[in-house]
């Protein structure tokens, strides 16, 4: 059997807590399709030795396989980080990041539509918390929400239920087509959908010294560093403690936004943090019990 890697997990969800300090800058500097293209960029060029073992895995991939791969690469990796990106020239540092923890609530979801996972009525016990949580981490007044806050929020539930679709997705294709090969493909076909993004939005692709530095950083660490040991570590842990090992994200995100970016949450803000991360707590919890809400079986 092999050693369980949940300490893996929290790692790698600590390095996706970083997102913050290094995109919140570049997101007011540079467009978010800018952003996106050059994390892409910069990922690929360092994958290229791998490209033509994850090209040979597409190429005898089947076409629900290879459907599912466009749709990760160019869904869940290009457009949901622009999304993602672009919320932060809205909305707070930390907003964007703690509602990324919807992802297992829409991924449960995303699931039983896609995958046939059966959901049962308990589960909404856990949804319905973590969804008004999230809303109370949203707003600083959640009874009066800003045109503009609320356009944040919007943009970062997007990239949420892009990236949980993805991540459905992911566990699909990975049953025949090797982690390594999907994780090239993620970004090889999120490169070129991130380059239709820029060109549709007329942004920039030059960027300064100054800001080369920081988009390197992004892209390796919590970028590709982070999603290669999580894949590592999901190999043998299993997907409810993952679930719990992924707080170290929004602990993380909380802690530099208040410790290092100047942000200032509310009340109300730290209750909804608190909801949320309850929530799928519980959630994950739950799912390791004799009687989980979801009916978890292979993809097929």
């Amino acid at each position: 059997m092999a050693p369980d890697r949940t300490w893996l997990i929290a790692v790698a969800a600590a390095m996706w807590g970083t997102d913050g300090l290094l995109r919140q800058p570049l997101a007011g500097q540079l467009p978010a399709a800018t952003v996106v293209f050059w994390e892409h960029l910069l990922i690929v060029v360092l994958l290229l030795p791998f490209l033509p073992s994850a090209a040979r895995a597409f190429r005898a991939a089947s076409v629900r396989e290879r459907t599912a791969l466009v749709l990760i690469g160019a869904g869940a990796s290009a457009v949901a980080t622009a999304l993602f990106t672009q919320a932060f020239r809205y909305g707070d540092p930390v907003t964007p990041l703690v509602l990324q923890k919807l992802q297992p609530v829409i991924a449960v979801v995303a699931a039983a539509l896609l995958l046939g996972e059966r959901m049962r009525r308990g589960y909404w016990m856990f949804a319905v918390p973590a969804l008004a949580g999230a809303w109370l981490m949203a707003f600083a007044d959640p009874f009066s929400a800003a045109p503009q806050a609320l356009t944040a929020a919007l943009l970062a539930v997007g990239a949420a239920v892009l990236w949980a679709i993805g991540t459905v997705l992911g566990r699909m294709v990975s049953v025949r087509i090797a982690s390594r090969d999907v994780t090239v493909l993620r970004f090889a076909i999120g490169l070129p959908a991130s380059a239709v993004v820029l060109l549709a939005q007329g942004a920039p692709v030059t960027v300064t010294t100054a800001q080369l530095g920081p988009l390197v950083l992004l892209a390796l660490v919590p970028g590709l560093l982070g999603l290669a040991l999580y894949y590592v570590g999901l190999r043998s842990t299993a997907a409810a403690r993952a679930t719990l090992a992924e707080l170290a994200f929004p602990v993380t995100a909380a802690l530099i936004g208040v410790g290092l970016l100047g942000t200032r949450l509310t009340p109300s803000q730290w209750l909804g943090l608190a909801i949320v991360v309850a929530s799928v707590t519980a959630l994950g919890l739950r799912e390791r019990s004799p009687r989980p809400v979801v009916q978890a079986d292979a993809p097929a």
